[in-house]
């Protein structure tokens, strides 16, 4: 070991608190069976996390979650890990998409914040939405602070004033921890400024299945992924 990447290993923290995956079974296009889920809960463990806060698609059209339904997913998984002896915390919230069904269910409180008072939101890749503002607003009066996942991945967003404006506006920023490596020139270009700009406020695995852990386990051995630590202040560790 030579002595960059000892100082790497032990003088950064490490986020051991994940905000955003698809782990509850059956009810998005995450996991589909509760052992798959197990199996993936435990291969966090083994690389540090101690609290899963996973978050399943809220989508009207595809996947219209409810409190309820996420809860009995959630309480399941909790079960079976108390039955196993796996030693970590799971919850959950959701990852909302951003259309007017949503905006329904944050007048009707419905949402299912993190860590209090956090909403992770999603947005369509191409387009802006026109109720975006709109939403922005609507969220922040709730008293809640809006959180976009993966703005990386939007192809409306395309420059660093982009995405300052919306931080302007008072939304967080949430980057995959898989978009280090991603094949997308956009994504993999835009994370990349925004680590480096120290615009990002949480980093999320966004796994779905197996292969997407085996992916970040290798990249958490980057110094990419460690100058996401070095150069935001993450609000993962809590």
């Amino acid at each position: 070991m030579n002595l960059f990447s000892f100082f790497y290993k032990t003088e950064l923290p490490q986020i051991t608190v994940d905000i955003h995956s698809h782990l509850l079974p059956g009810i998005d296009d995450g996991v589909k069976t509760l052992k798959e889920s197990i199996n993936i809960i435990q291969k966090f463990k083994r690389l540090g996390y101690k609290k899963i806060i996973t978050t399943p698609h809220v989508i009207s059209d595809f996947y219209p979650n409810t409190k309820e339904i996420i809860s009995t997913k959630l309480k399941e998984v909790q079960t079976t890990l108390k039955e196993q002896n796996i030693n970590i915390i799971v919850e959950a919230s959701a990852e909302y998409y951003l259309d007017m069904a949503f905006l329904t269910l944050l007048e009707e409180d419905e949402l299912i914040p993190f860590m209090g008072n956090y909403i992770l939101f999603e947005t369509a890749y191409i387009s802006k939405p026109i109720i975006l503002e709109l939403a922005i607003k609507r969220i922040i009066d709730k008293g809640f602070i809006p959180v976009l996942a993966h703005p990386e991945r939007y192809t409306y967003l395309k420059t660093l004033e982009d995405f300052k404006s919306l931080k302007i506006q008072g939304i967080l920023l949430q980057i995959n921890i898989k978009s280090l490596k991603s094949r997308s020139k956009h994504t993999n270009s835009m994370v990349k400024k925004l680590i480096q700009s120290g615009l990002v406020d949480f980093i999320g695995s966004d796994v779905h299945r197996m292969h997407d852990v085996l992916k970040m386990e290798q990249i958490l051995k980057t110094k990419e992924y460690q100058t996401i630590i070095k150069n935001n202040n993450l609000l993962n560790n809590y």
